[in-house]
This record gives structure tokens, sequence and C-alpha cells, in this order.
């Protein structure tokens, strides 16, 4: 097999990739941007209250900032052309792990990077079931949905699990800069470095070379099976860093903590660009979905519009979003 190096024929078609998506990205990325745009105004003219700064900051980026987390650990599986289904599990399991740690074990700050440790591990299953048992990773995290979520419950007897310490939930809720609340910074600062992963990394080059074509990857020395649990494991990972920082917010964590997450991070994916056929998006799209989502959320709720309406219309939106990011190119029959 040919070794990986800057002279790989992947990285000369990546270099290729990203020359001639450069228009299309644009063409892209309006399509979210003009809906954020839109959803604003109407709910300018609405609501008094949605456009001033203790809403949009305190309300719809800080509850925005979870979904952001587990948006960003989907998008590599899926642009890999694999996808992640147990991200809501994950996200309970660590959150329940972290707090009880504090709660029953007095481990105070130590708790959070172990917490987020069974993320990582959780991740790692997930990526090696998958990629070494050639087993679809849509059938591998459907059971591992079930397993992770399961393991919550069992170790919590479906209770929540709270805890006292202010020093944990400052890190959630304290203001480092004046009235931005830290989960926002959590919340950017990890946006910026997974989009960075994505574009300025060999992991990130090849995980668009999967999504792409995965065959020619494996025959120009791509050492596939690494990659594709390398996207698993970072999946994981954010995923055990939101479950930690949500139980850090409400200082408590309930099995179903992660319930919705699911649905609401694929319609964030998919909404800001990232097809689920693979190889086209990216991290740095992602967020436009989200903000999508958090304004739509947060708009029906000063709207008093009832919780099911919204699930009704969000469903509305996931099946607009995939039909309009699908590249059919790549598929010659839908089934």
């Amino acid at each position: 097999m040919a070794q990986e190096s800057q002279s790989n024929p992947v990285r000369e078609w990546y270099d290729e990739y990203t020359e001639s998506r450069s228009a299309l990205d644009i063409a892209v990325d309006l399509g979210p941007f003009l809906m954020l745009v839109i959803l604003m105004a109407i709910f300018t003219a609405t609501s008094g209250v949605f456009l001033t700064f203790d809403n949009l900051v305190g309300n719809v980026l800080m509850n925005s900032m979870i979904l952001l987390f587990v948006a960003l650990a989907g998008t590599f599986p899926i642009l890999q052309q694999s996808i992640d289904l147990s991200v809501a599990s994950i996200v309970s399991l660590s959150g329940v792990a972290m707090a009880l740690l504090v709660s029953d074990y007095q481990l105070g700050m130590l708790a959070l990077p172990i917490g987020v440790l069974v993320g990582t591990g959780v991740g790692l299953l997930n990526g090696i079931v998958f990629a070494k048992g050639k087993i679809p990773s849509f059938l591998v995290t459907l059971g591992s949905l079930s397993i992770f979520g399961g393991s919550a419950l069992l170790i919590t007897g479906g209770y929540s699990v709270p805890f006292n310490s202010p020093a944990i939930r400052q890190l959630a809720i304290g203001h480092v800069i004046p009235q931005v609340p830290n989960l926002v910074i959590w919340g950017l600062v990890t946006y910026v470095i997974v989009s960075l992963i994505a574009w300025k990394t060999t992991f990130g080059r090849y995980t668009y070379a999967l999504g792409e074509n995965e065959r020619v990857a494996d025959f120009s020395g791509v050492k596939v099976d690494r990659y594709k649990i390398g996207a698993f494991v970072l999946s994981g990972t954010l995923c055990g860093l939101a479950g930690v920082l949500l139980s850090a917010r409400i200082t408590s964590a309930t099995p179903g903590m992660g319930s919705g997450l699911l649905l609401q991070s694929i319609a964030a994916i998919v909404m800001g660009g990232t097809a689920l056929t693979g190889g086209v998006g990216g991290p740095h799209r992602t967020i436009l979905g989200v903000l999508v989502i958090g304004v739509l959320t947060n708009g029906m709720n000063l709207l008093s519009i009832q919780s099911f309406v919204q699930e009704i219309i969000l469903g509305f939106v996931v099946i607009f979003a995939v039909a309009m990011s699908m590249d059919r190119d790549k598929i010659d029959i839908v089934k």
C-alpha cells in the first residue's frame, strides 16, 4: 500500500475538490443564511422581546450551545457517509456519570474530564464495532442508542441525580465575558477548533475523501478503518462534553436529559449544508443549522406555540432540509 503523504492522490483530489466546491459552498450556505434572516425578521415583527441582547445571547445562543456540540459531533460520521444515532444517549450517559461522581464520590472538578472520557470511550466502542465488525453504522448506533440509554437508566434507577457544586455550575452559567454565559464561549471555541480540524488536518481531509469515494481512498493507501473509528471517537468526545456542560448548567442529570437532541442535531447538520450522502459540507456550516433551529424554537416559544405543534414544525423542517441537501448524483435508486 502507498504511504500517506503530501503527494498522495487523495491529497491531490482534496485540493481539486475544495477549489471546485468553492462556488457551490457559497450557494449552499446562502439557503440557511436566508432562512435565518427571514425567521429573525418575522419574530422581530411579531415580538418586541425577540431582538434584544438578553434574548439573543441569554436565550437563543445559550439554549443552542448543547445542540451545537451534538450537531458538531454528528457531522463527522455523516461527512464519511455514515451516521451516529447514539449521540443523545451518549449525552445522557456522560452527564449522569459526571453527576454521580460529584454527588456520590465527591470528586468535584475531576468528575468533568472523566465524564467527557465516558463519551470518548463509548464513541471508540461504536467506531470499533462499525469499522472492524463491518456492520453498518446505522445498525451499530441504533443498538448502542438503546445500550447507552439503558445504562444511564440502570445506574440511576431512573431517577435524577442532583449535586451541589457552585464551581461546576459557574463553568456553564458564569460570565468570564460580562453578560455572555460561559456556555456560549465553550460552544463557540469548540466550533472554531472542530472547524479547523475539518479543514486543516489530515484527519479532516480524509474524512471528506471517505465520504466522496471510500474505495479510491482505500486504494490510495489511506487507513480507512482508522479514520472511521476516529470520526466516532470525536463524536463521542463532543457528546461527552455536551453532557458534562448540560449537567453543570442545571446541577443535575437525568437518564433522558439528551432526549430530542438526535432529531434536532440531524436537522441542524443537513440544514447547514452537510449532505447525508457524504463528502459535502462540514462543521463550519453546521452552526447555521443550529442557529436556525435555535431562532425558530425561541420565536415559537415567544409566540406561545404549543410544544407538540413545535415538534410537527420541526419534523417538516427535517424533511425539507434533507430534500434540499441530498446529492442525488451519488445515488441511482432512492428507497
